[in-house]
Parts: C-alpha cells; sequence; structure tokens
C-alpha cells in the first residue's frame, strides 16, 4: 500500500457508535481481522490472550445491562469480539502456559528455555516490578492486548470496515456472566476489553487531534 493509503485508513477509523445491523462482514475479511491479532507481538512472545467472538444475540442481550459503553453496539455490531488477558498465575515463568509457549510454541531448546524463563523470571520482579500485585500483573497482560486491539482496528480501517473499542463495562458482572455461560475461566482469564466491527450507520464528525508539534519530541 502506498502511504497516502495507510493515513487514509487512519483517517476513515472512528469509534463507531452504531452499525449498520443489516450489513455483515463476510468470514474471509473477518478472518483477515482476526488474523493480524494472531500475529501481533507481546512481551517475550508470550501472546497473554483470547479472543471471544459473541455472535450469539442472546449472550450479546445478557451483557447490555453491565456494558454502558456498548448500548448500541452490542444490538447491532457484525461482529463482537471481548479481549480477554492471562492472571498473574497463566504468566508466571514457572507456569504451564509460559513453559508450554517456550517449549511447544516457540520451540526453543532446552537450555535456552531456562535462559529465557530465568530472564523472564528477573523481568517480572525486578525490572518492572509487576509480579507482587495480581492485578498490577493482569493490567501489564492487559496493555499487550492493546496492540493486537490496535491492529485488529487499523487492519478493518484498510478493507473499509468499522470498529469500536469498548471499555465501558463492569468487569467483575461482565466475567460473571462469561463464567456462568462456560466461556471463562477466571483462575486463568480476566476481560481487558472489548471492541465491535461492523458497518458505519451514520458518518462521523471530523477527526481532532492534537499538532504533532504538541506530542512529539526530537532529542538530538
Amino acid at each position: 500500500m502506498h502511504k497516502d493509503q495507510i493515513i487514509e485508513a487512519y483517517q476513515f477509523r472512528h469509534a463507531c457508535k452504531e452499525f449498520d445491523a443489516a450489513k455483515k462482514i463476510t468470514t474471509e475479511d473477518f478472518d483477515f481481522i482476526m488474523e493480524t491479532a494472531r500475529l501481533s507481538p507481546s512481551s517475550f512472545g508470550f501472546e497473554p490472550w483470547n479472543f471471544l467472538v459473541l455472535q450469539e444475540p442472546t449472550l450479546r442481550e445478557k451483557l447490555l445491562p453491565v456494558a454502558w459503553g456498548a448500548q448500541k453496539q452490542l444490538p447491532t455490531a457484525s461482529h463482537f469480539v471481548i479481549v480477554l488477558a492471562r492472571t498473574k498465575q497463566e504468566m508466571a515463568a514457572d507456569s504451564e502456559y509460559i513453559q508450554h509457549m517456550m517449549k511447544d510454541t516457540q520451540e526453543l531448546p532446552e537450555n535456552v528455555v531456562q535462559q529465557k524463563g530465568a530472564a523472564y523470571d528477573h523481568f517480572l520482579k525486578n525490572d518492572f516490578s509487576v509480579f507482587d500485585d495480581e492485578r498490577v500483573m493482569f493490567e501489564w497482560a492487559s496493555r499487550q492486548t492493546y496492540i493486537a486491539l490496535g491492529n485488529m482496528m487499523t487492519s478493518a480501517a484498510m478493507i473499509g470496515i468499522d470498529s469500536c473499542p469498548i471499555e465501558g463495562f463492569a468487569k467483575e458482572k461482565v466475567e460473571d456472566i462469561l463464567a456462568a455461560e462456560g466461556l471463562l475461566d477466571r483462575e486463568r482469564f480476566g476481560v481487558a476489553c472489548m471492541v465491535a466491527f461492523g458497518y458505519r450507520k451514520n458518518e462521523p464528525r471530523a477527526k481532532t487531534r492534537q499538532a504533532k508539534e504538541e506530542i512529539i519530541r526530537f532529542i538530538g
């Protein structure tokens, strides 16, 4: 793509508050969006995420009372995704999940597994000092899911699909509903954010952003 086409996609993207419920994203296009999430980078390459694509109307209805920021998106979005982040016990250096990632997914030799595991453990406990607090560990994992979130929204915009990232919800109540439905193991995952995809019902107002001089500083 040309640079001006990429900027055009960023200009096109906005937080779509209401979608045209009659327009559905094709399987091919949504698979493309989700593939950009799957290919997203993460700290140490440990991919601390899962994605729940909620297409069941009754489940979306159950979420409405506890998701004030998705009142128009839940009923109208073509696809609605809940982004999950892994918990402290999942992200500990010696956890089954992290060991699986290094040995089976990354296919590292045993000596590298030991070295990388030790470096990762030091990072958690010393460099970033996140390991002592369960919520801080979850928020650290959640921050990484936002990399995938951004990539999903950008890739959608590049093919003319609208999106809306959503944090307006009662986290514990959403998790209660998902757990009751058998969709969430709270020992392993928590809800990081939500994102809706579809086609806009109304045109948005002009995009507003600070000037680059206000936010970018070149040193040297």
